[in-house]
């Protein structure tokens, strides 16, 4: 009588399909998770920016809100053409500046000094890095697009974040 010391092809098959099995049932989840938290990191980063603007139109009151996201930027030294406030991420010399899977554009209002100011977040790929556009601008509420089917090419305008028929105030 002959010994069996492995295990069958059959078996072997019945094991890699439940693998299988499994991944295709963790991985969308994974992938909605990974868009969930750029998501909320945009929503951050935009938090994070308002607040880099009140801190620059403290400091450097005489030129107004900073027209480039280089004027919040890391420098030296730290002054009104790099105020230091945000990394080199945000910073970045030309538009968008790319960081958690978003795109951030600064759109400054017209007149000197600068009055008024719009941030956009867009997601880097969208269904694939996040699902949201978000603006916000000097009254500092976080707005969403209202059924958003595609990723921005360009900043959102002051106008259009106002408005409530085109963006809603988020809830985090």
């Amino acid at each position: 009588m002959r010994k069996n010391n492995g295990f069958s092809l059959i078996e072997l098959l019945i094991v890699v399909a439940i693998i299988l099995l499994i991944a295709a049932i963790a991985v969308p989840n994974l992938l909605r998770a990974k868009m969930s938290a750029n998501e909320s990191a945009a929503v951050a980063t935009i938090r994070n920016l308002n607040n880099s603007q009140a801190t620059y139109i403290i400091n450097f009151g005489k030129a107004g809100y900073a027209d480039t996201l280089a004027k919040l930027g890391p420098g030296t030294p730290c002054d009104d053409t790099h105020a230091c406030l945000v990394d080199e991420l945000l910073g970045c010399a030309a538009q968008p500046c790319n960081k958690s899977g978003y795109q951030f554009y600064l759109a400054p209002g017209a007149g000197v000094p600068v009055g008024s100011y719009t941030f956009t977040a867009t997601p880097l790929g969208w269904n694939s890095t996040g699902r949201q556009n978000v603006c916000t601008f000097e009254d500092g509420v976080i707005r969403e697009q209202l059924g958003p089917t595609d990723k921005l090419t360009a900043p959102v305008v002051h106008g259009d974040c106002a408005d409530p028929t085109q963006y809603s105030a988020i809830n985090q």
